[in-house]
């Protein structure tokens, strides 16, 4: 099995801790962010940051659809880490100051793909389809914040 990985960023006219407030808002804002991939969102203890458990329900494709229970941590200023209890998948969120009034929020998700063929189309496709999915919710974490 191999280790697939998806990445995406995006500046955003907000500060730093503005925008990993809004990110680490599992019980408020958090929800507001995603797309209609996520479905069944639902947080089940604590709500802010470190120490929530929050539990979606991630539909990557037609197909595909992933039942997540996520432990949040964060092992860093500035960035989350949401870990799936139901699989190998990890989510990280980092967010820096880039320059006056501005951050870089980056979101990495890492997993262990399948083997065989499966696994090579996984590779090929899983990244770009899921950094879609993120490249939406940053989009909508910019919405919310820069207002």
């Amino acid at each position: 099995m191999a280790q697939v990985e998806a990445t995406t960023e995006r500046i955003i006219a907000a500060d730093a801790e503005t925008v990993f407030d809004a990110l680490a808002d599992y019980s408020g804002t958090r929800a507001k962010l995603l797309p209609e991939h996520f479905s069944e969102y639902e947080v089940r203890e604590g709500g802010d940051g470190e120490g929530t458990l929050v539990h979606w329900k991630l539909q990557a494709t037609s197909k595909r659809v992933r039942d997540c229970l996520l432990e949040v941590s964060e092992p860093t200023d500035g960035q989350l880490v949401e870990k799936d209890r139901n699989s190998s998948m990890a989510t990280t969120w980092t967010v820096t100051p880039a320059g006056e009034g501005k951050s870089r929020a980056v979101v990495t998700t890492v997993w262990n793909g399948a083997g065989g063929i499966g696994g090579f189309f996984e590779r090929t496709f899983a990244p770009k389809g899921l950094g879609r999915i993120y490249d939406a919710v940053l989009a909508k974490l910019a919405d919310e914040v820069e207002k």
